[in-house]
């Protein structure tokens, strides 16, 4: 007995979208795969809405700043990473999601996601060409950077628990790592 399994197309899967069959579910699309997403705990979704809007006061009306929206990538992927920043097109995000092409970084705040942001959603980044990702690791209160992509793969990982990061597509921009990953708590 052979199994197959379904490879979903970014069309299937925006026309499964208008018809409602994801209404009730948080899904996501790699590679052809829908991606179930768990729910949102209180550490996810604070440090998620601190570093957007840390990033919107640096980065002004230069970005966008697009949180838990998704991105359309090659080989049937629309992922909704939790802070993509992106070209201020306007009302062309009308039509559609963000390209790679229209992405400076992207950054997913991880905690019970952990390995599928530092695996397939990194591989799916970097075939993508997005330039550089960030995963604010929560566990382990440090921030990974990918940079410098060769062969369809960042090259380049730099582990932060503190100073600043300066973004490839913004030299004039220091941003502090505590920022993002949030400061660890003392326990008394």
């Amino acid at each position: 007995m052979t199994i197959t399994t379904y490879k979903w197309t970014i069309q299937r899967y925006h026309q499964a979208i208008e018809a409602g069959i994801f209404d009730d579910q948080h899904v996501e699309l790699l590679r052809g795969d829908l991606i179930v997403m768990p729910p949102e705990r209180e550490p996810h979704a604070y440090y998620n809405t601190e570093a957007a809007d840390y990033l919107r006061s640096l980065l002004g009306e230069r970005v966008k700043i697009r949180d838990a929206k998704p991105i359309i990538l090659p080989d049937d992927s629309e992922p909704a990473p939790d802070i993509a920043i992106v070209r201020p097109l306007g009302e062309i995000y009308l039509e559609h999601h963000p390209y790679p092409e229209d992405i400076f970084w992207i950054i997913e705040i991880s905690n019970a996601t952990l390995n599928k942001d530092l695996g397939d959603k990194k591989d799916v980044y970097a075939l993508a060409g997005i330039p550089e990702y960030w995963v604010a690791d929560l566990k382990n209160t440090q921030l990974k950077v990918f940079r410098d992509i060769q062969n369809n793969r960042y090259t380049t990982e730099l582990t932060l628990t503190k100073g600043a990061v300066i973004p490839l597509a913004f030299p004039d921009v220091s941003v502090l790592v505590k920022r993002i990953i949030g400061v660890p708590k003392i326990n008394n």
